[in-house]
Formats: structure tokens, sequence, C-alpha cells
């Protein structure tokens, strides 16, 4: 069976960190990694010659800042998937990667497990982000739910941003798959939206909303 390969390039100025993602890549047979640059300039360069299917690159270099380059790369190809990649998670940077229209934030350092499910996640969803970043959503869930939700939903809302199926949410509210299917099509409605990754985008830019006001 054919498998459909995806093409990635990192750019990251921390040398020390190419082998590893190297290392990282031999192991995905979903995922190529085509290169890894220095700057966004030297991958802007060759753009053009490589269209990369998803791009990481980091939030903090030499004499770049990642997240204004997702405009430069937007420009190229309006459609690639764009994955930041930082060692500061606080809501600013979050709420800014996003607002350039980033389409996941990882918190480095990534583990050879939480790259490659960041990948499928992308593939899959269209989204992607770090648990530590996730689990500081939730915490702002917990202590204060959204009124036009009921709390059934407010409950959904909480699995779905922990990345849980309709079958686990489910088995942790003991109702049945169905009944979760049900409560996500009204969570959709709420938010007018049609699918799991544009509800996940919504949401988090509700939350940084709330955090920033």
């Amino acid at each position: 069976m054919d498998i459909n390969i995806s093409k990635i390039i990192v750019i990251d100025d921390d040398v020390t960190s190419h082998e590893k993602y190297r290392s990282f890549f031999e192991s995905y047979l979903e995922y190529s990694l085509h290169r890894i640059y220095h700057s966004v300039s030297d991958a802007l360069k060759e753009y053009d010659n490589v269209m990369p299917d998803i791009i990481f690159s980091e939030v903090s270099l030499a004499q770049e800042c990642g997240i204004e380059s997702i405009r430069l790369f937007r420009e190229k190809d309006a459609n690639v998937k764009i994955i930041m990649l930082s060692e500061q998670n606080d809501f600013d940077l979050v709420k800014k990667a996003f607002s350039q229209t980033a389409n996941g934030y990882l918190s480095k350092p990534v583990s050879e497990r939480t790259l490659y499910n960041a990948l499928d996640s992308i593939k899959s969803d269209g989204a992607t982000m770090s648990s530590d970043i996730i689990s500081k959503i939730i915490s702002k869930f917990q202590r204060k739910s959204y009124e036009f939700f009921s709390e059934r939903e407010n409950q959904v809302v909480e699995y779905l941003c922990q990345g849980a199926t309709y079958k686990t949410i489910a088995e942790k509210l003991f109702v049945t798959a169905s009944a979760i299917n049900f409560h996500v099509q009204n969570i959709y409605l709420k938010l007018d939206v049609n699918s799991k990754s544009e509800a996940l985008r919504k949401l988090q830019e509700m939350e940084y909303s709330k955090v920033a006001a």
C-alpha cells in the first residue's frame, strides 16, 4: 500500500538540536524531513523548489522572529501548515502565533513521540498544541465555564481540548458515543463551526482573549 509522505522543513538556529530532529524523522514512515534551516531567509530562498507540507519554526531566532515570518510563508503558500517551537509557552506568545495563523505551538524540548503526535494532529485535525499549554487552558475552563454551554457541554469541551476521542469522552462521562456526538454538534452550532479543528481554534482564540482581558 502506498503511503502519502508529507514533506517537512525545520527552521532552528540551535545546531545542537539538528541531529535530534534527523534522528526523530528516521523513524517516521509518513513524514520526510527535507531540510533543516538556520534562518527563515534561507528557507524562503529555497521555498519554491521545496514546497513543504509542514513547517516547524523556532519562535526566537538570532536575526528574525519566527512568528512574524508566518506571513512570509503564507504569501508563498496559503495552505502550508506552520507549527511554532519555543521554550516559552506564555499566553502572549501563543496568542500572537495563532493570531498570525499558525497551526500549532509546541513547547521545547520536544520528544520523538510528541513531535510525531503533533504531525498526526496537524494532518488529521489541522491544529496541534503541547499538553502543558492545553493544561493551562483547561485550568481556565475549570475555574470559569462558558455560560453559553451547558454543564455537560463544558465537560465535553474540556476533553476535546485534551485531544480525547468521542469514545474516550463517552467512557469518562459514562454515556454513549452517540450522546457525545449530539453534544459535539450542539457545541459546533453554538460556536458556528463545522469541524473539530475549527472548534479548537475558536476556543483557543476565545480563551486567549479572556486571558488578555
